[in-house]
């Protein structure tokens, strides 16, 4: 796992990310999935930070610990989602507009795929989704 301080280069906003390596992060930004939580701008970048290198012996359990517990709550909340919302794979911003402009459909809940382009064109249109991290059931 590695930490890197971001910066939204719209709205200034400094958070910190976890990513499981550099690749990951450098994939997540090529593809544009990298999102401010202020101003939901994608034009983020990593910050400039000193380097923090630890070795296992440094490293507290406690902050294992803690990660343990996040990816705990993120297979919960998965499994919460593949439980109680049916998946429609890459149809789901036409099945979101379905059941956004279908009064007889306003219940039901879908969980799938969609370019960031089909996000922002429902954003448009007034239709709310959510981005969820969808980690893999394999331990890292």
């Amino acid at each position: 796992m590695i930490k890197y301080k971001l910066i939204c280069k719209n709205c200034n906003n400094i958070f910190d990310s976890w990513f499981s390596s550099s690749k990951e992060y450098e994939k997540l930004k090529k593809r544009k999935y990298l999102n401010c939580d202020i101003c939901d701008s994608r034009k983020i970048e990593k910050a400039l930070m000193a380097p923090n290198v630890l070795n296992s012996s440094e490293l507290k359990r406690n902050d294992i610990n803690k990660i343990k517990d996040i990816k705990l709550k993120l297979k919960e909340f998965k499994k919460f989602i593949k439980d109680n919302f049916k998946y429609v794979g890459d149809n789901f911003a036409y099945e979101a507009r379905s059941i956004h402009y279908d009064i007889k459909k306003k219940n039901k809940a879908i969980y799938g795929k969609a370019s960031l382009k089909e996000i922002e064109d429902l954003k448009q249109e007034g239709i709310q989704t959510q981005e969820f991290p969808w980690i893999e059931d394999k331990e890292n």
